[in-house]
């Protein structure tokens, strides 16, 4: 059973950073798929960042530069490192995984079929 814990959200002034983790358990075999997500009330849910087994990673465009994924397979732990960020990221964050090999759209929501609870993030001006 797969089961994802996120930690690490809380509220920021612009340019401030923030270090999300995502521990979690049942993601063991050798092709698997990993990403964040994000989402204000009353929008769809937005991909952010992934990674897999490969070791790729994909971003948004609106995050390119500021944003690093990552994956320590030691601790099954995934990261986001946010940084310089800015009050359109305010939203709540969302782990998602999915032990059933690489997807070929990382930031694609009907890709995973594990999610976390979320995390908040407020970024103020």
């Amino acid at each position: 059973q797969v089961q994802l814990q996120e930690s690490g959200g809380g509220s920021v002034q612009s340019g401030g950073s923030l270090r999300l983790s995502c521990v979690h358990s049942g993601i063991t075999s050798r092709a698997w798929s990993m990403g964040w997500f994000r989402q204000v009330p009353g929008k769809e849910r937005e991909g952010v960042a992934g990674t897999n087994s490969d070791g790729r990673r994909t971003y948004a465009e609106s995050v390119k530069g500021r944003f690093t994924i990552s994956q320590d397979n030691y601790k099954n732990t995934l990261y986001l490192q946010m940084n310089n960020l800015n009050p359109d990221d305010t939203a709540m964050y969302y782990c998602a995984g999915d032990p059933d090999g690489i997807t070929m759209l990382p930031l694609e929501r009907n890709e995973y079929r594990y999610w976390g609870q979320g995390t908040q993030v407020t970024v103020s001006s």
